[in-house]
């Protein structure tokens, strides 16, 4: 059996962004002293003159890109989820959601796959604190493949975006020809009818393994990629409760605000639902090899097989 290619969704990011730096010259990077871990790097080595550290200065460095959208710039601004998403907020909201300015901020080592450096950088709440910008698409890529065509589509966008990518290494299964990328779509994955496992960031591999197992005991699960949590796909969602009757979200975020609360959200206005929500419950992470903590915190293949198996049988 051939090995399944595995690369962290910030590599990817950095990838992504020096191919799209080879086709727009207005495209800029901006970073807090942290290009080595966002892998902006990349994108320095090749475009120094459109490199811009700022510095430990994450709130400033968002008032810089701000001005720079200004002058016909899209700058991408790249730090730590914890920092883009906590630090940062109030200049995030005022200075770039308020004027609706043309800023896309990579935010990297997201959830509690950040692993050994612990709670106070597993940032479990950026989705939520963005989704309630308004204007703000939050997009939280499952793979290499998507996390490119994120970073693309992010650039085309007029107006903000903020992305989530990860530390660990994660399976590519986005990579084939007929793969498309469209803010605000949810890709249905794998068909099936007893219930609907809607998934986002790296969690949806795990979500697709899950359903495998769920198989061998008569369970039949539809998997469903939600790259996009701001625009939500609210058909698709309001689609899949209709046919199974039963959702389950996942997410390496908090149950609170994230995924899990905008498919109930969405649900509890135009179809109720019997719903089960999987994520970190109302919790700090903690410090950790980064397998381990998923496998803890329930979000590995075993942890959502076995959640959604209860759900199901109950």
């Amino acid at each position: 059996m051939a090995e399944i290619k595995k690369i962290a969704t910030r590599e990817s990011y950095g990838n992504a962004l020096v191919e799209l730096g080879k086709k727009y010259d207005n495209l800029y990077v901006l970073d807090a002293d942290l290009a080595a871990a966002t892998k902006t790097n990349i994108f320095r080595k090749v475009f120094p003159e459109r490199h811009i550290d700022c510095g430990i200065a994450e709130s400033n460095m968002m008032g810089v890109a701000a001005g720079l959208s200004t002058t016909g710039i899209v700058p991408f601004v790249s730090t730590f989820a914890m920092f883009a998403s906590g630090r940062a907020y109030e200049q995030v909201r005022n200075s770039i959601g308020y004027p609706h300015l043309n800023v896309k901020i990579g935010a990297t080592h997201a959830g509690i796959s950040v692993g050994e450096d612990g709670a106070t950088h597993q940032c479990n709440e950026d989705i939520a604190l963005m989704r309630t910008i308004p204007g703000m698409v939050v997009i939280n890529p499952s793979d290499d493949a998507e996390a490119r065509a994120a970073v693309e589509a992010a650039y085309k966008y007029d107006g903000p975006v903020y992305m989530r990518f990860g530390r660990l290494a994660v399976p590519v299964f986005n990579d084939n020809p007929d793969y498309k990328f469209e803010i605000g779509k949810g890709v249905v994955l794998r068909e099936g009818k007893d219930v609907s496992i809607i998934a986002t960031g790296l969690c949806v591999s795990a979500s697709l393994e899950a359903a495998d197992k769920l198989a061998e005991f008569g369970i039949s699960a539809e998997v469903v990629n939600i790259h996009t949590i701001k625009p939500l796909d609210e058909a698709l969602i309001v689609e899949e409760a209709k046919k199974t009757r039963k959702i389950v979200t996942v997410e390496e975020h908090s149950v609170i605000g994230g995924l899990g609360g905008a498919v109930a959200e969405t649900l509890s206005e135009k179809c109720p639902t019997e719903m089960l929500r999987i994520g970190i419950k109302d919790l700090y992470g903690e410090s950790g090899k980064a397998v381990d903590l998923l496998k803890k915190y329930g979000l590995d293949f075993e942890g959502i097989f076995s959640s959604v198996k209860e759900f199901v049988k109950r």
